[in-house]
C-alpha cells in the first residue's frame, strides 16, 4: 500500500500550461483525505510553490515539500529539517568556469535570485518569474557570502551543451549535476537530490520505501524514481527513465498524476 506519493512539478503535475488539471486536483484531494501523504519534489524554492499548495490544499503542519531539488526538505508552513547548501568556495569555481565558457549564471537563495551578469540572461529572468523570487546584480564576492541552495547555468539549449562540455571533469563528481529542462543545468550539494530527500522523509515518517511512489518525468527526477519502491514516470516522460518506471502513466496533458494516483494508490484504500 502507498503512504507517500512525491510528485515532480513541471511536466509532471502541471500540465503543459503550466496548471493544475480539475482531474489531479481531485485526485491529490482524495488521496490526502484517505491519508496518503502527497509531497511535492520540485527544483523550485517555496515561494515558488506556495499558490499550488494552496491548491491543492496540502498547507497543513503535517504537509511536506521538498524543493531546490532535494536541497530543502520543509514543511509547507516553513519549518526545515534537512538542508543542503553550496559553499561560497562552490559559488565562485562554478561561477569563474561560467564565465570562462560564456555561460549566463545566478544563484538561488531562500531571500532570491542573484546573478553577476549585468546583461541578465533571458532564462534568468525566467526563472524569477516563475518562482516568484526577487532578481538582484551582484558582485560575485557578494553572492559568496550568501547562503546558496543551488546554482544555475542556462542559456539556449545548443549554447548550454555546448558550454557542457568544456566544463571541468570534477564538477560532476564534486556537485549533484542535473539538466532539468534543455535550457537549465543545476549545481547542488552532492548530497542533494531528490532521491536521498525523499529516502530522508520516508524514515522521518516511518515509511517503508515500498510503500513510496515517486512521479516524474525528466532526469532530475531519476534519483526519487530509482529509491521509490513504485516509480511512475509520465508518457511524455524521458524514454530512458521508462526504462526504470514500474508504470507508465498518461501525459501531463491527459492529468497522468490523477491516472497513477487513481488507479495505483486509491485503488488499495477502497478495497
Amino acid at each position: 500500500m502507498i503512504k507517500l506519493v512525491a510528485i515532480d512539478l513541471d511536466g509532471t503535475l502541471l500540465d503543459p500550461n503550466r496548471q493544475i488539471t480539475a482531474e489531479v486536483k481531485t485526485a491529490v484531494k482524495k488521496a490526502k483525505a484517505a491519508g496518503v501523504k502527497i509531497v511535492i519534489t520540485t527544483g523550485r524554492p517555496l515561494p515558488g510553490v506556495v499558490d499550488i499548495l494552496k491548491a491543492l490544499e496540502l498547507t497543513d503542519q503535517s504537509d511536506y515539500v521538498i524543493t531546490y531539488n532535494g536541497g530543502l526538505v520543509q514543511r509547507a508552513t516553513g519549518e526545515e529539517f534537512i538542508k543542503e547548501t553550496l559553499s561560497s568556495e562552490d559559488w565562485l569555481d562554478l561561477d569563474a568556469a561560467a564565465r570562462k565558457i560564456g555561460l549566463p549564471i545566478h544563484a538561488i537563495t531562500r531571500e532570491g535570485i542573484y546573478t553577476p551578469n549585468h546583461d541578465v540572461g533571458r532564462y534568468t529572468v525566467q526563472e524569477a518569474q516563475m518562482v516568484k523570487m526577487p532578481l538582484y546584480i551582484r558582485q560575485p564576492e557578494d553572492i559568496a557570502a550568501l547562503e546558496i541552495a543551488k546554482v544555475m547555468m542556462v542559456d539556449e539549449p545548443a549554447a548550454l551543451d555546448d558550454g557542457i562540455a568544456y566544463l571541468p571533469f570534477e564538477f560532476f563528481e564534486r556537485y549533484n549535476v542535473v539538466k532539468s529542462t534543455p535550457f537549465y543545468l543545476e549545481f547542488m550539494n552532492k548530497k542533494a537530490s531528490k532521491g536521498s530527500a525523499v529516502q530522508h522523509l520516508a524514515e522521518k515518517l516511518s515509511f517503508d520505501l515500498d510503500e513510496v511512489m515517486a512521479i516524474g518525468d525528466e532526469e532530475n527526477d531519476r534519483s526519487m524514481l530509482e529509491v521509490a519502491g513504485c516509480p511512475v514516470v509520465m508518457e511524455n516522460g524521458k524514454s530512458e527513465l521508462k526504462k526504470i518506471a514500474k508504470y507508465v502513466t498518461k501525459s501531463n496533458a491527459k492529468s497522468g498524476v490523477a491516472y497513477a494516483i487513481n488507479e495505483w494508490v486509491l485503488k488499495d484504500y477502497q478495497d
